[in-house]
């Protein structure tokens, strides 16, 4: 059994001089006694033009590069400092010097007796001083570089017969990608060279990389816990951290909003139980920290400092690694946003502004007025008109020029609900209110259209039970849902709309007098199409342009005028709106005649005093105006039909010269070509000129 034997001091020493005084030779074999990665080394040195018998010349750094390095490896260093002072309480007096280099092999840092800038042996050892192998040759700092390995380098086992005195321990200091940061090293005399001189350092080296891992772990957490901070702080929900006990460790800004201060004006901070804010017969705590159940969305309502907080709560159970509770996290979702949400996503908001009222009368643009003016009021507005008149449109016109118009925009129609539902639809309920209702109750239409507008359709056909609750809401501003006993303020502005005459539904008692008088503050009527003989050729023409989805620019006969002027119109505005549309589905082609009409406005007579007014006079100019605008209109469409025509063919038909000349988009210029039947006459002219 053999084993392997250190070679000694004379055999190493024999073999660099062997190696250093022959010529070169790639393809030579040796058989030194010497360690591969000596051998190696110095295979590396001399392929690098390393001189082995002259003076080494160490690469030094200027002093702004040293700067540089000493800033851009502050980490390493600072890290490495302790365990090089503990490295060289254990080699002091000895004249061994303690060395940290960057990955270059630039000395950074290093420990050593008074002399050892003086001592011959460690004179080249300072800041800024490189050893790399291609500048001194084999040695510790160098070999460890390239090997990425400890490495003792001892004497003879230097490439340079100047550092031959010498004994050097390196290690390289990994990253956890293993790359190279720097090199721990320890150098001294040679004769006082030892095995476990690399020990130390090996040890030392991985102290180091440890620490550095333990760094970059704590920087990482650090990183995530402001992340989670900010998070923390900055989330649209409020959160309560609550220890096992249900004692509040942290609450981000919302949560102290939501809570403002807390049950009976108990400041909310850290260190408090969580009941005092919530209240001692929640369930929420018990269900988190007791039974380890989640909770989501638990209504909660809590008189705080700033008034009523109205919320909904959701709770989870925060566990150990070994299941026990260490506490639970609270999430409170103010309810207006709640709402907000809803609303936004279920279609109720207003879209309806003033410009979309078509019309020129003088009632109209009356009603128009006052309107705008209640706009900028808080005041209750009461729309009366037959049905079909509009009254929705205003509504949403008044919503969007208040200060309201960023709130949602709820209608109810109170008389589509059964009797027996419209308290629940409009004041809400709790849950096990009656038969059928939803678990954990149901906001009403008040509670949903806070911060913005109720319009109240047909409110002459609420029940009278019910209309003494809905006085009572607009005296107090507060509503109580059914089967709770919890009133929830609500910031509502309410826009009602009757088809009835309000007053003489009170003297029939079927409307109460206190009701009416609290709805009445703005009362606007709106008239009736039949009183409005000027607007009714412009609504038509409104409604034929938005039916016309495939732009066939009808064509209307005069007499087709005179009969929708001399219409009743009992529909009002929705009956001629729908009329047009029958005239839209059923036209063949774009002339608009008596046959497309239905049958009782083509044979409707004069009878009422408002049709035998429209028949005079003013009728004939509405006909007249009506039929000088088609006139104009055709003009200009043969106009651009012939331009349109004599571009396409100075451009061979090219839609895209074509369009740009004209100024407009190819799209565009596509559907005046439809509209136009260009396409067939365009040929057709082509076909001409090639004749």
């Amino acid at each position: 059994m053999s084993c392997y034997v250190e070679p000694s001091i004379n055999c190493i020493s024999e073999a660099w001089q062997q190696f250093t005084s022959k010529t070169p030779n790639n393809n030579q074999v040796y058989d030194f006694s010497v360690r591969s990665e000596i051998l190696d080394s110095w295979t590396r040195c001399r392929d690098a033009g390393v001189k082995p018998n002259d003076a080494c010349i160490h690469l030094q750094l200027d002093s702004i590069s040293l700067r540089v390095m000493l800033r851009e490896n502050r980490e390493l260093i600072n890290i490495a400092k302790p365990f090089m002072t503990n490295l060289y309480e254990v080699v002091e007096g000895s004249g061994f010097v303690v060395v940290l280099t960057d990955r270059r092999g630039y000395i950074m840092e290093l420990f050593g007796d008074e002399d050892a800038l003086t001592n011959p042996m460690t004179v080249s050892f300072f800041r800024g001083a490189s050893w790399c192998e291609s500048q001194v040759g084999t040695n510790a700092i160098g070999t460890a570089l390239v090997i990425k390995k400890p490495i003792q380098v001892s004497g003879s086992e230097h490439y340079c017969l100047e550092h031959h005195s010498l004994t050097c321990s390196a290690a390289p200091i990994l990253d956890t990608q293993g790359q190279v940061l720097g090199i721990l090293d320890v150098s001294g005399a040679a004769t006082a060279a030892h095995l476990h001189t690399l020990g130390m350092v090996v040890a030392a080296a991985e102290a180091i990389m440890a620490q550095i891992s333990i760094q970059k772990k704590n920087n990482e957490l650090s990183v995530m816990n402001n992340r989670l901070t900010n998070i923390f702080n900055t989330m649209s929900d409020g959160v309560i951290l609550v220890d096992k006990q249900g004692v509040i460790s942290e609450l981000n800004p919302v949560a102290k909003q939501i809570l403002g201060s807390g049950l009976n004006r108990v400041e909310v901070r850290p260190g408090i139980l969580v009941e005092s804010i919530l209240g001692a017969r929640n369930t929420l705590i018990e269900k988190i920290l007791k039974r380890k159940e989640p909770c989501a969305e638990m209504e909660l309502m809590l008189e705080t400092g700033n008034g009523l907080s109205h919320c909904l709560a959701s709770g989870e159970t925060v566990t150990d690694a070994q299941g026990a509770v260490t506490g639970g996290v609270i999430i409170l979702r103010p309810i207006k946003q709640i709402q907000s949400l809803v609303n936004r996503f279920s279609g109720h908001y207003g879209t309806l502004q003033f410009s979309d009222i078509i019309g020129g009368s003088k009632a109209l643009l009356e009603a128009v007025r006052v309107a705008s003016l209640a706009a900028a009021s808080m005041s209750n507005v009461l729309l009366q008109g037959e049905s079909g008149t509009g009254k929705e449109i205003f509504a949403q016109a008044i919503h969007n020029r208040s200060n309201r118009q960023a709130g949602p925009f709820i209608a109810v129609n109170c008389g589509a609900i059964p009797r027996e539902l419209i308290g629940s639809e409009l004041f809400g309920y709790a849950e096990g209110a009656f038969t059928g209702a939803k678990r954990g109750g149901k906001p009403g239409k008040f509670e949903l259209a806070c911060g913005g507008t109720l319009f109240l359709d047909e409110i002459g056909d609420m029940p009278l039970e019910q209309q003494v609750a809905l006085l009572r809401v607009l005296q107090e501003r507060r509503v109580m849902r059914i089967g709770c006993d919890k009133v929830i303020p609500v910031d509502v502005r309410v826009i009602c709309a009757t088809n009835k005459c309000l007053m003489t539904e009170v003297e029939k008692g079927t409307f109460r007098k206190d009701l009416y008088y609290r709805l009445d503050v703005i009362s606007i009527t709106i008239p009736p199409l039949r009183e409005r003989s000027d607007d009714i050729v412009a609504l038509f023409n409104y409604f034929l342009d938005k039916q016309d989805k495939h732009c066939r620019r009808f064509v209307v006969n005069p007499e087709v005028i005179e009969r929708i002027v001399r219409y009743d119109w009992p529909g009002n505005v929705r009956e001629l709106q729908n009329v047009v549309e029958r005239i839209v589905s059923l036209t063949e082609g774009q002339v608009v005649t008596l046959a497309n009409l239905p049958q009782e406005i083509c044979n409707c007579k004069a009878t009422t005093t408002h049709s035998r007014e429209r028949l005079q006079f003013p009728a004939s100019n509405i006909v007249e105006s009506f039929c000088r605008r088609e006139q104009r209109r055709r003009v200009l469409d043969e106009n651009e039909k012939q331009e349109i025509l004599e571009l396409l063919y100075n451009h061979g038909g090219n839609v895209s010269m074509t369009a740009r000349d004209m100024g407009v988009s190819r799209n565009t210029l596509y559907r005046k070509m439809k509209q136009h039947a260009i396409y067939k006459e365009l040929k057709c002219k082509v076909e001409q000129v090639s004749l």
